[in-house]
Formats: structure tokens, sequence, C-alpha cells
């Protein structure tokens, strides 16, 4: 595997970067991995150094750079306000001039595909990856949303709005207990998708909690958590190594 730590250039500043992608059988696909809430952290690392065994080039970029350079630290009750305060600082169009930026870099560098892309975000960023690709819907095929927040806003550019300019495939992992999202604002979301033919599944994970996929955070549940690995493997295989 190669790795590298790179400052990509936006129109905000300079965006740090983590890249990993597989050192032999190149280019590959990107996929955008969107962070969740507490940032950068080497949880986040090794999550996207198992999508990148699999043969992608993931770009890990730390979205708080335009607040603080450095990783926040734990999710800790004395952390939090902090944290949201970073999170509230984000909007959908300035990630998704960062997330221009991104395609740019992976586009001048050889390791990465020119193909068919994909995206994910979790917590506050499934949004993120659902806009993302209804941005670029020519490159970005599959987008992945894990128990993302704010899937139904009154805006424009709300998930539920902009999904249905989609031309790719959209997967939804919502848990259950998830107090950050109601299953009722996940079913808002699910209906407008399916009345506008968009290509989308959306799964309830049952008796799971927001955060299930994080090794070290207390909501951790193997099973679900190995259950997402197993989608998102699917979903970007059909969608991106086909057609890269």
């Amino acid at each position: 595997m190669i790795e590298r730590q790179i400052t990509i250039r936006t129109r905000d500043g300079s965006m740090g970067c983590f890249i990993v992608h597989p050192d032999r059988g190149g280019p590959f696909p990107v996929l955008l991995f969107f962070m969740d809430a507490p940032g950068i952290r080497e949880e986040l690392r090794d999550m996207a150094r198992r999508l990148a065994s699999t043969g992608y080039y993931v770009m890990l970029p730390n979205m708080y750079y335009r607040t603080s350079a450095d990783e926040l630290g734990p999710l800790t009750e004395e952390s939090r306000p902090r944290i949201y305060e970073h999170m509230d600082s984000l909007d959908i169009p300035k990630v998704m001039d960062d997330a221009d930026a991104l395609l740019a870099f992976a586009d001048a560098d050889p390791a990465a595909s020119k193909g068919a892309a994909g995206a994910l975000g979790y917590c506050m960023s499934g949004q993120y990856a659902i806009n993302a690709a209804a941005r670029h819907p020519a490159r970005i095929r599959a987008a992945a949303s894990l128990y993302g927040v704010k899937l139904v806003t009154d805006r424009p550019d709300s998930p539920h709005l902009v999904a249905q300019k989609v031309t790719g495939e959209i997967y939804v992992a919502a848990a259950e207990l998830d107090k950050f999202v109601t299953l009722d604002e996940v079913g808002v979301f699910s209906k407008a998708v399916a009345g506008a033919g968009v290509n989308c599944e959306v799964e309830i994970y049952y008796a799971a909690d927001h955060g299930f996929a994080f090794p070290q955070r207390p909501a951790y549940d193997k099973a679900c958590a190995e259950r997402h690995w197993s989608r998102l493997n699917d979903l970007f295989a059909r969608n991106l190594h086909a057609v890269a």
C-alpha cells in the first residue's frame, strides 16, 4: 500500500488530505471519504486503508482546515462543544468546492483513474456524499451515507431533493436507535427518492445506534459494522470497478 499526507489548494486555503491506494495494479477508482464530526484520526485512516485494500484510491480530507489545522482528539463531553463548533462551520457549498479540488488533484495523479468515482460520508457527511454525486453525476457513480444526518432539510440542497439528480447508485444506512436522525426523517428521504425513480437502497440497521461502524466508539456493533463493509464493497465494485 502507498500512503501520503498531502496538501491540496482550495478556494479557501490549504486542505490536508490523507491518500492511500494499492502499490500495484492501478490506476484505481477514486473514493472521496468525508469524515464524521470528530474529525481526522487514526480510526478513520484505518477505515480508508481497508477501502483502499480492495482496489481504490481513497482520499480522506481534513474538512476542518478552515478553522483548525490539527486533529481534534477523542470525542468526550468536554470536547463535544468544540467539535460541534467546527462541524457548524461547514456547509454544503464549501464542501462541494472542496470536492471539486479533490477530483482535480486526483485527475493529475497517474495512480488515480479518471473514470467512475465514489463518495461516502459518515454522520455529518452523509449529506456531502449525496451532494457530491449530484454535483458530478457523470463522474461519481456511487455514493453512500452512513447514519448521515440532515437527510431532509428546508434548503434546496437538502439530500432528499438533490438525490433526485444522481444518475448513479446511492446507499443509505440508518440506525434504528439514532437520536440524531429519526426513522421518520429517513422515511421521508426514502419516499422522495423512490418517487423520483432514483437507484437508491435505504437500509435500517435494527437495534443499532449512531456510530455503529466505528470500532473505537461506544456504539460500535461488530455485526452491523461488518454488514456495512459488505454493502460498501458491493456498491463500489458494481459501479466503479466494472466501468473505471
